[in-house]
């Protein structure tokens, strides 16, 4: 899983969202490091739609413009959940060849 639809469903796991308080999220939660452009957070959210990773919790006119707000799917959830562990062993494997301690040989 790529590393933005990874933190967009984690930015919707506990709370339905709208597309900039999403983005919004996303910058927090990575303390800046990644700060999704319109385009990308826009193209992101349609694919996960369109997988059945996210849902339409509800859909409002604001100024004249549709804002939707999406919510974690139930298999969005097994995904991501999925998806954590995956990153959980792999960091533990990390961890564990760091403290090994040893150099392979070039």
């Amino acid at each position: 899983m790529q590393e933005l639809a990874l933190l967009l469903l984690t930015a919707v796991a506990n709370t339905p969202r709208h597309g900039y308080a999403i983005a919004q999220e996303v910058k927090a939660m990575t303390d800046g490091r990644v700060t999704p452009r319109t385009g990308a957070l826009y193209g992101a959210l349609d694919r996960l739609l369109a997988e059945g990773l996210i849902q339409v919790e509800s859909e409002e006119v604001v100024r004249g413009r549709a804002r939707r707000v999406f919510a974690l799917s139930p298999s969005g959830r097994e995904r991501l959940e999925a998806e954590a562990e995956r990153l959980a062993a792999t960091a533990r494997e990390v961890r564990r060849r760091l403290a090994d301690g040893t150099v392979a040989p070039a």
